[in-house]
Formats: C-alpha cells, structure tokens, sequence
C-alpha cells in the first residue's frame, strides 16, 4: 500500500476511485466558489462543473482564490480561474466550464450529484434549492455577509445541507418571505473591497467536510440536515440552536408530487435526455 493510501485510509481503501466518479456542480465562483474549486480538486473530484457569468473585477482580488493581477486587466472569466486552479492542483480533473447563470443551463446542473451554493442573494438561493430538489440533488449551501452595528461591524455566515426527504433551508428559518421582501436591504456594508477570504475559506472547508461526510464511510454519524452558524467574530462554528427543536419535524415544504422528482425523466426518454446533456456540455466548452 502507499504512503497515500496509508495516511487516507480512514475515508476507505477505494476512496480515490468513488471521489473519482462524482460529478459536482459549484454555483458561484467567488469568494467561496474559488474555495471549493481548489478543495475539490484537491481530493479529487472526477468532474467539477462551475457556473458564474461574470467577468474577474478588481473588488474581487481580495476573495477570489487563485486570481492574479493580470486576470483583472484582461477581465478574465471567474470558469477560467477556476479551470486554471483546478488543472493546475490535478491535470486529471475534468472542468465543465458553464459561463451562465445556472438557469440558463439547468440540464447540465442536473446531471451532477451534488451542488454547492455560493450565492450572494436569498432569492437565488431558494431558486436553486427549489431545483435541486425537483432534479433530487444535495444542496450544501454558504454564505457570509460584515453588518455594521454602531461604529463595529459583525461577521456572520452559514453552512446548510439541504437534502431531498429532509429539512429544507425554510425549515431551519434561513429562508423566509420576509427576508426574501427585504432583499439584500443591508448587503454590502464592509464595502466593495472587502478582505473576506478567511470566512469563505472557513465556510468551504466545513461545507466540504459535510460532503465527505456524505460520501465516504469514515464515521458511523448518518447525517440528513446541516445548519452550521458562523460567528466571525467569536471565531466559531457551531450547530444552530434550531436544531434541537426541529427534531422529528418533516419538511413540509417540498413534500407534494408538484415539488419534488424531475419532470423530465422518464425510462423512454432518459437516453435522449443524457444526449442533449452532453451535447450541451460541448457547446459550452466551444
């Protein structure tokens, strides 16, 4: 056995060819998108499919993992960092590179097995969960915003797990009509340039722990719901208080035929559904 094998023999002896099969949609390569983009390449993700329209800006250098200089001058799209970065840990990962907003290309976010939410607004997040749970996908979501308070300012994020069959992000009050009304109504405060890479860093690394969790046997702890609550200024982690008095509820949410199975697959239709889906991942890596 190698020396590789001897140190990551907790994850199982065939980790690296079950890591290897997964395909991993990264929604959002930002601060934390470019996190998970080096994470996963690290531990080998088979395939990484990355989605975000944008163009690198010079108020993203201080977050953007990877980023040089010279990617803000020729406003360098954030898939080809990620590719960059990815290619650059393993040659062998294979990045589908989508420079659209997901919705754009829903066929090729629901060929993968799970999705990794790095969305700036609540509205977008409960737009991708909603998908997710109609396409049966895990959805490990983060985010992190600095809010003024007086002449201070106070750092906060989240982790969730979103499982099909299990509690949803409205279920742990993440997601609420009231919020979504108010949208993005303090968003912002730490200003355009703000030095937030080691909360996304932090973030990613505990959504990724939550993956491996899910996919690999080195616990027996089965987990179905996720909300991890960062406070940054406290500098921890910790499982949110709603848990406890959620346990036993069901998620009522996405519980009707309406919500959740994906509409188009059937037994006659899903070898063409697959064509279209490959023919799609070419067009966008043309």
């Amino acid at each position: 056995m190698s020396l590789h094998n001897n140190r990551q023999e907790f994850l199982g002896l065939n980790h690296e060819d079950v890591l290897g099969r997964y395909r991993v949609a990264v929604v959002g390569i930002g601060g934390g998108g470019t996190h998970f983009s080096q994470q996963l390449a690290h531990i080998g993700i088979g395939t990484v499919c990355v989605f975000d329209p944008d163009h690198m800006a010079e108020n993203n250098q201080n977050r953007e993992v990877g980023s040089t200089e010279n990617d803000i001058a020729d406003r360098t799209l954030k898939v080809d960092i990620a590719e960059r970065l990815m290619k650059g840990i393993r040659s062998s990962t294979k990045v589908v590179k989508v420079p659209y907003r997901w919705q754009e290309r829903a066929e090729i976010l629901r060929g993968c097995h799970i999705v990794f939410g790095c969305l700036d607004s609540f509205s977008d997040r409960a737009e991708l969960e909603v998908a997710c749970r109609r396409y049966m996908q895990p959805l490990i979501d983060i985010g992190m915003d600095v809010h003024s308070v007086g002449d201070e300012y106070v750092i906060g994020g989240q982790v969730i797990l979103s499982m099909p069959g299990f509690l949803c992000m409205r279920c742990v009050g993440f997601i609420r009509d009231d919020v979504l009304f108010k949208e993005a109504s303090r968003y912002g405060a730490a200003g355009p340039r703000a030095q937030v890479i080691w909360p996304n860093g932090v973030l990613a690394s505990a959504a990724v722990g939550v993956f491996m969790q899910l996919v690999t046997p080195w616990h027996k702890l089965h987990i179905s719901t996720v909300c991890l609550e960062y406070d940054g200024n406290a500098q921890t982690l910790l499982p949110s208080n709603r848990l406890g008095a959620l346990q036993g509820r069901v998620c009522l949410h996405f519980s009707g035929e309406n919500h959740v199975g994906d509409p188009f697959w059937s037994p006659e239709n899903q070898s063409h559904a697959e064509s279209v889906q490959d023919d799609q991942v070419q067009a966008v890596q043309q």
